[in-house]
Protein backbone atom coordinates (compact mmCIF):
# COMPACT_ATOMS: atom_id res chain seq x y z
CA UNK A 1 0.00 0.00 0.00
CA UNK A 2 1.39 3.49 -1.08
CA UNK A 3 0.68 5.68 1.88
CA UNK A 4 1.65 9.39 0.76
CA UNK A 5 0.38 11.11 4.03
CA UNK A 6 -1.38 10.50 7.23
CA UNK A 7 -3.15 12.59 8.69
CA UNK A 8 -2.80 13.24 12.72
CA UNK A 9 -6.15 13.81 14.30
CA UNK A 10 -6.03 15.71 17.68
CA UNK A 11 -8.19 16.61 19.56
CA UNK A 12 -7.99 19.12 22.44
CA UNK A 13 -9.94 20.39 25.38
CA UNK A 14 -7.52 22.55 27.99
CA UNK A 15 -4.44 21.18 26.80
CA UNK A 16 -3.03 24.17 26.63
CA UNK A 17 -0.20 23.79 28.87
CA UNK A 18 0.61 20.54 27.43
CA UNK A 19 -0.32 20.98 23.52
CA UNK A 20 3.02 22.34 22.39
CA UNK A 21 4.80 18.77 23.86
CA UNK A 22 2.21 16.67 21.96
CA UNK A 23 3.10 18.76 18.78
CA UNK A 24 6.69 18.72 19.58
CA UNK A 25 6.79 14.58 19.43
CA UNK A 26 4.11 14.63 16.36
CA UNK A 27 6.98 16.92 14.45
CA UNK A 28 9.95 14.90 15.53
CA UNK A 29 8.23 11.27 14.35
CA UNK A 30 10.26 10.50 11.05
CA UNK A 31 7.69 8.28 9.16
CA UNK A 32 8.29 4.55 7.49
CA UNK A 33 8.67 5.29 3.03
CA UNK A 34 8.79 9.08 3.52
CA UNK A 35 5.55 9.11 4.41
CA UNK A 36 4.74 13.04 5.00
CA UNK A 37 2.38 14.10 7.91
CA UNK A 38 -1.17 16.16 8.24
CA UNK A 39 -1.80 17.44 11.66
CA UNK A 40 -5.13 18.41 12.29
CA UNK A 41 -6.15 19.91 15.50
CA UNK A 42 -9.34 20.25 16.55
CA UNK A 43 -10.23 22.80 19.73
CA UNK A 44 -13.80 21.95 21.14
CA UNK A 45 -14.28 24.93 22.85
CA UNK A 46 -11.54 25.25 25.82
CA UNK A 47 -11.72 27.19 28.11
CA UNK A 48 -7.50 27.91 28.74
CA UNK A 49 -5.84 29.06 26.65
CA UNK A 50 -5.54 26.14 24.27
CA UNK A 51 -6.21 28.21 21.24
CA UNK A 52 -3.29 30.85 21.73
CA UNK A 53 -1.28 27.67 22.70
CA UNK A 54 -1.84 26.12 19.16
CA UNK A 55 -1.71 29.68 17.17
CA UNK A 56 1.56 30.19 18.34
CA UNK A 57 2.94 26.91 17.66
CA UNK A 58 1.28 26.99 14.41
CA UNK A 59 3.11 30.26 13.70
CA UNK A 60 6.55 29.12 14.99
CA UNK A 61 6.46 26.30 13.26
CA UNK A 62 5.07 27.21 9.44
CA UNK A 63 6.89 24.32 7.83
CA UNK A 64 4.86 21.75 9.92
CA UNK A 65 1.24 20.95 7.79
CA UNK A 66 -1.32 22.10 11.09
CA UNK A 67 -4.88 22.07 10.09
CA UNK A 68 -6.25 24.09 12.80
CA UNK A 69 -10.26 23.93 14.09
CA UNK A 70 -12.34 25.15 16.89
CA UNK A 71 -15.87 24.06 18.00
CA UNK A 72 -17.85 27.16 19.30
CA UNK A 73 -19.48 25.16 22.09
CA UNK A 74 -18.03 22.41 23.79
CA UNK A 75 -19.61 18.86 21.81
CA UNK A 76 -17.28 16.68 23.20
CA UNK A 77 -14.14 14.34 22.09
CA UNK A 78 -16.14 12.20 19.84
CA UNK A 79 -17.58 15.36 18.10
CA UNK A 80 -13.94 16.59 17.64
CA UNK A 81 -12.89 13.40 16.15
CA UNK A 82 -15.35 13.42 13.94
CA UNK A 83 -14.16 17.05 12.96
CA UNK A 84 -10.94 15.67 12.30
CA UNK A 85 -11.97 12.58 10.45
CA UNK A 86 -14.12 15.29 7.95
CA UNK A 87 -11.55 17.18 7.27
CA UNK A 88 -8.71 14.69 6.67
CA UNK A 89 -7.31 14.44 3.07
CA UNK A 90 -4.22 11.63 3.86
CA UNK A 91 -4.64 7.97 2.78
CA UNK A 92 -4.56 6.96 6.25
CA UNK A 93 -5.64 8.73 9.74
CA UNK A 94 -4.67 7.94 13.54
CA UNK A 95 -6.00 9.66 16.61
CA UNK A 96 -3.78 11.23 18.85
CA UNK A 97 -5.03 12.40 22.38
CA UNK A 98 -3.17 16.49 23.32
CA UNK A 99 -2.10 14.34 26.28
CA UNK A 100 1.26 12.86 26.68
CA UNK A 101 -0.07 9.09 27.09
CA UNK A 102 0.59 8.03 23.78
CA UNK A 103 3.67 8.13 21.90
CA UNK A 104 4.33 9.55 18.50
CA UNK A 105 7.16 7.48 17.78
CA UNK A 106 5.18 4.51 17.76
CA UNK A 107 3.27 5.72 14.32
CA UNK A 108 5.56 3.14 12.25
CA UNK A 109 4.47 0.23 14.44
CA UNK A 110 0.90 0.89 13.39
CA UNK A 111 1.70 1.59 10.16
CA UNK A 112 3.87 -1.03 9.02
CA UNK A 113 0.76 -3.59 8.49
CA UNK A 114 -0.27 -1.21 6.51
CA UNK A 115 2.47 -0.42 4.22
CA UNK A 116 3.40 -4.11 3.96
CA UNK A 117 0.02 -4.42 2.29
CA UNK A 118 -1.51 -6.35 5.58
CA UNK A 119 -4.17 -4.18 7.16
CA UNK A 120 -6.95 -1.78 6.71
CA UNK A 121 -7.78 -0.52 10.20
CA UNK A 122 -4.92 -0.97 13.22
CA UNK A 123 -5.24 -0.78 16.85
CA UNK A 124 -2.44 -0.07 19.43
CA UNK A 125 -2.97 -2.14 22.26
CA UNK A 126 -1.80 -0.99 25.88
CA UNK A 127 -2.25 -4.58 26.91
CA UNK A 128 0.26 -6.84 24.62
CA UNK A 129 3.78 -6.65 23.45
CA UNK A 130 6.81 -5.79 25.68
CA UNK A 131 6.68 -1.90 25.56
CA UNK A 132 6.47 0.26 28.49
CA UNK A 133 3.16 0.49 30.66
CA UNK A 134 2.74 2.69 33.74
CA UNK A 135 1.28 0.70 36.30
CA UNK A 136 -2.02 2.91 37.63
CA UNK A 137 -5.67 1.79 38.42
CA UNK A 138 -6.87 -1.71 38.82
CA UNK A 139 -10.33 -1.54 38.40
CA UNK A 140 -9.76 1.06 35.14
CA UNK A 141 -7.70 -1.76 33.68
CA UNK A 142 -10.73 -4.39 34.10
CA UNK A 143 -13.34 -2.26 33.07
CA UNK A 144 -11.45 -1.37 29.96
CA UNK A 145 -10.76 -5.18 29.75
CA UNK A 146 -15.00 -5.77 30.36
CA UNK A 147 -16.05 -3.04 27.69
CA UNK A 148 -13.06 -4.97 25.28
CA UNK A 149 -14.83 -7.98 25.86
CA UNK A 150 -18.58 -7.17 25.86
CA UNK A 151 -17.36 -5.66 22.48
CA UNK A 152 -15.98 -8.59 20.68
CA UNK A 153 -18.64 -10.67 21.83
CA UNK A 154 -20.82 -8.82 19.06
CA UNK A 155 -18.66 -7.94 16.52
CA UNK A 156 -16.61 -11.38 16.66
CA UNK A 157 -13.22 -9.69 16.80
CA UNK A 158 -10.58 -10.85 19.30
CA UNK A 159 -9.08 -7.09 20.33
CA UNK A 160 -7.67 -6.43 23.45
CA UNK A 161 -7.84 -3.41 23.78
CA UNK A 162 -11.41 -1.64 21.86
CA UNK A 163 -11.21 1.62 24.35
CA UNK A 164 -7.30 2.69 22.87
CA UNK A 165 -6.55 6.14 21.38
CA UNK A 166 -4.28 4.97 18.79
CA UNK A 167 -6.65 3.68 16.17
CA UNK A 168 -5.60 4.07 12.62
CA UNK A 169 -7.77 4.32 9.99
CA UNK A 170 -8.44 3.87 5.84
CA UNK A 171 -9.39 7.21 5.53
CA UNK A 172 -11.99 6.46 2.54
CA UNK A 173 -13.65 4.14 4.83
CA UNK A 174 -14.28 5.86 8.19
CA UNK A 175 -15.11 8.44 6.33
CA UNK A 176 -17.84 6.87 4.88
CA UNK A 177 -19.95 5.73 8.28
CA UNK A 178 -22.10 7.93 9.72
CA UNK A 179 -20.39 8.41 13.16
CA UNK A 180 -22.91 9.63 16.16
CA UNK A 181 -21.21 9.56 19.59
CA UNK A 182 -20.06 13.14 20.54
CA UNK A 183 -18.26 11.56 23.58
CA UNK A 184 -16.45 8.84 24.99
CA UNK A 185 -18.85 6.42 23.16
CA UNK A 186 -17.00 6.85 20.12
CA UNK A 187 -14.45 4.13 21.00
CA UNK A 188 -17.34 1.02 20.67
CA UNK A 189 -19.47 2.82 18.14
CA UNK A 190 -16.89 3.23 15.70
CA UNK A 191 -15.19 -0.66 16.74
CA UNK A 192 -18.81 -1.50 15.80
CA UNK A 193 -19.40 -0.21 12.75
CA UNK A 194 -15.85 -0.68 11.20
CA UNK A 195 -16.27 -4.48 11.65
CA UNK A 196 -19.26 -4.84 9.57
CA UNK A 197 -17.72 -3.98 6.57
CA UNK A 198 -17.65 -6.58 3.81
CA UNK A 199 -13.92 -8.06 3.70
CA UNK A 200 -11.87 -5.74 6.07
CA UNK A 201 -8.67 -6.42 7.58
CA UNK A 202 -8.34 -5.05 10.84
CA UNK A 203 -4.99 -5.51 12.87
CA UNK A 204 -3.35 -5.23 16.23
CA UNK A 205 0.03 -4.45 17.52
CA UNK A 206 1.41 -3.93 20.98
CA UNK A 207 2.29 0.43 21.95
CA UNK A 208 3.80 2.09 25.16
CA UNK A 209 0.93 4.07 27.64
CA UNK A 210 2.18 6.28 29.80
CA UNK A 211 -0.95 6.92 31.30
CA UNK A 212 -1.67 10.26 33.79
CA UNK A 213 -3.96 9.96 37.01
CA UNK A 214 -7.00 12.28 37.53
CA UNK A 215 -4.61 14.68 39.08
CA UNK A 216 -2.93 14.93 36.17
CA UNK A 217 -5.64 15.92 33.85
CA UNK A 218 -7.45 12.33 33.33
CA UNK A 219 -10.93 13.11 31.81
CA UNK A 220 -12.54 9.57 31.25
CA UNK A 221 -14.66 8.36 34.91
CA UNK A 222 -17.30 5.38 35.62
CA UNK A 223 -20.35 7.05 33.63
CA UNK A 224 -18.18 6.90 30.51
CA UNK A 225 -17.68 3.38 31.17
CA UNK A 226 -21.75 2.98 31.12
CA UNK A 227 -22.39 5.01 28.31
CA UNK A 228 -19.40 2.53 26.39
CA UNK A 229 -22.32 -0.48 27.77
CA UNK A 230 -24.70 1.22 26.33
CA UNK A 231 -23.17 2.22 22.74
CA UNK A 232 -21.41 -1.43 22.72
CA UNK A 233 -25.37 -2.71 22.68
CA UNK A 234 -27.02 -0.29 20.77
CA UNK A 235 -24.53 -0.15 18.08
CA UNK A 236 -24.44 -3.86 17.44
CA UNK A 237 -28.12 -4.85 18.40
CA UNK A 238 -30.31 -1.76 17.81
CA UNK A 239 -28.45 0.92 15.77
CA UNK A 240 -26.48 -0.58 12.78
CA UNK A 241 -26.76 2.84 10.59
Amino acid sequence: MVIQTLSIIVPAYNEGKTIHLILNKIKQAHLLGNVQKEVIVVNDCSKDNTEEAILHYQSEHPEMNIQYYKHEINKGKGAALHTGIEKATGEYLIIQDADLEYDPQEYNILLKPVIDGFADVVYGSRFMGGNPHRILFFWHTIGNKFLTFLSNMFTNLNLTDMETCYKLFNTKMIQQINLKERRFGFEPEVTAKMARIPQIRIYEVGISYYGRTYAEGKKINWKDGFRAIYCIFKYNLFSKK
